[in-house]
């Protein structure tokens, strides 16, 4: 398997998504996708790509947002869909449909040399919060923008706005010890839920007109597929997954047992939705 070279600081962060949690995103691709296609859709309705622009999609991961881009500025644009993760990329090149103008790039975006001034849009959805120095990594991102270059991207807000995560976290310690708290300016998830830190780091970057659009929104975990489907998603994806990593079997079935019970309640239908709750980042690059 492919590493990219980057940034010394973000070593962890490559081997993370090079690894088991990073093949298991990749193996889940299609599934996760219906989770996350509606935040996607906001997304695009804010970046508001154009016919014949040049888009950089930042941790596009298994590439559905990247593919996206590219449908939305063909036929004479083109979209670079950017990871560290090659079994995400793989996956990427794998399924995105033949013809459309666009490429996947095994780098870290934190030292990519970028051609500069040569993309209308930077764009991300969840790939911009695990920067070891954001400062850095979003100067370098600058520079690839022309000067009239915007940038769209999407976070998430507080770990308590996000149920949708923390309630089955919240059983499985239960059962486990608590996982070491992540400092605030530590890259994670929730590394950007904080507006003031945003802000700092944008502006540090060079960008200006910065502003931050709260979203809600209803995450159904289950994806239409009943309690078992969302107990699984829980124990496959996010925080409850790590949570669990290297605990035996016994612990393992016993917190599962404590999710299906929490979750239960939400269950309607075949639906199990909790609230989710983004950031909608926007600026300008001068």
């Amino acid at each position: 398997m492919e590493q990219p070279s980057g940034h010394e600081q973000n070593a962890d962060q490559i081997a993370y998504w090079n690894g088991p949690s990073g093949q298991r995103w990749a193996d889940r691709h299609s599934v996760q996708e219906r989770l996350l296609g509606p935040i996607a859709e906001v997304l695009i309705s804010r970046a508001k790509p154009k016919p014949g622009e040049r888009v950089i999609d930042v941790g596009c991961g298994s590439g559905a947002t990247t593919v996206a881009f590219a449908k939305a500025v063909a036929p004479n644009g083109f979209a670079l869909g950017l990871d560290v993760s090659d079994p995400m990329l793989s996956q990427a090149r794998a399924t995105a449909p033949k013809g459309l103008p666009l490429e996947f790039v095994l780098a870290d975006a934190t030292v990519h040399p970028f051609e500069p001034a040569s993309f209308d849009l930077l764009a991300s959805r969840f790939g911009v919060m695990f920067f070891a120095d954001p400062v850095a990594s979003f100067t370098n991102l600058r520079r690839a923008l022309k000067p009239s270059g915007r940038l769209v991207f999407a976070c998430w807000r507080e770990p308590k706005e996000n149920p949708w995560m923390m309630t089955p976290l919240m059983a499985v310690y239960k059962h486990v010890p608590k996982m070491p708290p992540v400092g605030p300016d530590e890259p994670g998830p929730f590394a950007f839920a904080s507006e003031e830190r945003v802000m700092r780091i944008l502006k540090g970057a060079g960008f200006v007109d910065v502003a931050m659009e709260p979203h809600n929104l209803a995450m159904d975990i289950a994806i239409g597929g009943g309690l078992e489907a969302a107990v699984d998603s829980s124990l496959q994806i996010g925080p409850a997954s790590r949570a669990l990593q290297g605990h035996p079997p016994e612990t393992y079935e016993a917190a599962k047992a404590s999710i299906r019970e929490v979750l239960a309640p939400f269950l309607k239908g075949q639906s199990v939705a909790l609230q989710g709750a983004i950031w909608i980042v926007s600026a300008k690059a001068a």
